[in-house]
């Protein structure tokens, strides 16, 4: 195989815009061989742009058993993405999902179990992971750089979004449709960064998640999150499609120094003893500990955003390569959702691993009461970040 043939799930706004990257030749070892969408109308820009160079599938399954494609690429509503990735892996494709990696842990669990009898390759399109001041940030936790960890705090408010952008879907924004609100479609990519740098997971989560609070909307588009870890640190995550200014900042603070990320820069302060020690040696009641100067990190490489992923899996799959962000940890940024939304619903803190069939049937008493939008005549079938 010298190139991978991809088949494109879902051809709306994600779905254009890996078609793009595969035009302006960011994805050398790959090739667009098939589309697939329930809407036809979607397949206007392939058409315009690859004509009969590529097949046209309005049924998923059609495709996966066409022999025209090595890999699916799912850009569909969340809720299709764990169903469409275990058909693909039963039709022998390899696949990559689009974020999130579902709507609810269960979803995914079986996701992955399917994948654990496969041997084809799965990955989740955490484009973050590229980001050169992310990919800096984690090396320096594992590294040390700031000791133990003792707070994590991380303020991403600037998804604004105005109510047109809320009506221009049917599924949009609904429990029935989407699944959720700002968790699921804006701030996924912070939710797998928030674990994934710091390389742990909190074991306890109070939220408070408001419906609908700022837009006409059934699901949150404002989320306030304390949470614990096991180690003792504590931490804070806030979120909202509503908030003009915006703010995208996120600090570590550990033992031995302090991370900053914002605008897309990453500082670093590293204190000249360990914190720990100079509370218990010094004699002075007042007396911070002494710190080198505040220094920006010098980052490398650029940010490949979403080709970096396609190529990565390409890697994978003719190389034998690592993922960068494998199925595996998918499920991470989706139980972190699932339990801000459930420690709402039930008024209390929840500890994690939560339990999944609790938020699940919590979940379907939403889902039965969920009403689509109304919506203009340019409906898309693909999320938009």
């Amino acid at each position: 195989m010298e190139k991978v043939r991809f088949g494109i799930i879902g051809c709306g706004n994600m779905g254009t815009g890996h078609a793009k990257n595969f035009l302006a030749n960011k994805i050398p070892r790959g090739c667009i061989t098939a589309v697939c969408d329930i809407n036809p109308k979607k397949f206007a820009f392939f058409k315009e742009n690859f004509g009969d160079t590529i097949n046209y599938y309005e049924n998923a399954e059609d495709m996966y058993k066409s022999g025209d494609i090595d890999l699916a690429l799912i850009c569909t509503p969340h809720y299709d993405h764990p169903p469409l990735a275990i058909m693909a892996m039963n039709y022998g494709l390899h696949c990559i999902v689009e974020k999130p990696a579902g709507v609810y842990t269960l979803q995914v669990e079986e996701m992955l179990e399917r994948h654990k009898t496969s041997d084809k390759v799965l990955g989740i399109m955490f484009c973050q992971r590229n980001n050169p001041a992310f990919k800096k940030m984690r090396q320096m936790v594992l590294d040390g750089k700031v000791g133990e960890i003792k707070r994590t705090n991380w303020i991403i408010t600037d998804w604004y979004r105005t109510q047109q952008y809320y009506d221009s879907g049917s599924w949009r924004a609904t429990w029935a449709g989407e699944g959720g609100g700002v968790l699921y479609n804006q701030a996924p990519h912070q939710l797998d960064l928030f674990q994934w740098i710091c390389g742990m997971m909190p074991n306890k989560i109070h939220a408070h998640c408001h419906f609908g609070k700022w837009h006409d909307i059934e699901v949150e588009d404002d989320v306030s999150c304390y949470c614990e870890y096991p180690n003792g640190a504590t931490g804070v995550f806030i979120t909202t499609t509503a908030d003009a200014p915006g703010t995208n900042r996120f600090e570590i603070t550990g033992t031995k120094g302090k991370l900053v990320f914002e605008n897309n820069k990453l500082y670093y302060t590293e204190l000249k003893v360990d914190e720990r020690e100079h509370c218990y040696t010094t004699t002075a009641g007042f007396k911070k500990p002494d710190a080198y100067p505040t220094v920006e990190v010098e980052l490398e490489g650029e940010h490949t955003n979403h080709y970096g992923i396609c190529n990565n899996v390409i890697d994978a799959i003719l190389d034998g390569a690592p993922l960068l962000a494998p199925a595996e940890e998918g499920i991470r940024g989706v139980e972190l959702a699932n339990a801000m939304l459930l420690s709402e619903w039930l008024k209390k803190e929840v500890t994690l691993p939560i339990d999944g069939k609790l938020f699940y049937e919590e979940l379907k008493k939403r889902i039965a009461i969920s009403k689509p939008h109304k919506i203009q005549e340019n409906d898309s079938v693909a999320p938009q970040a």
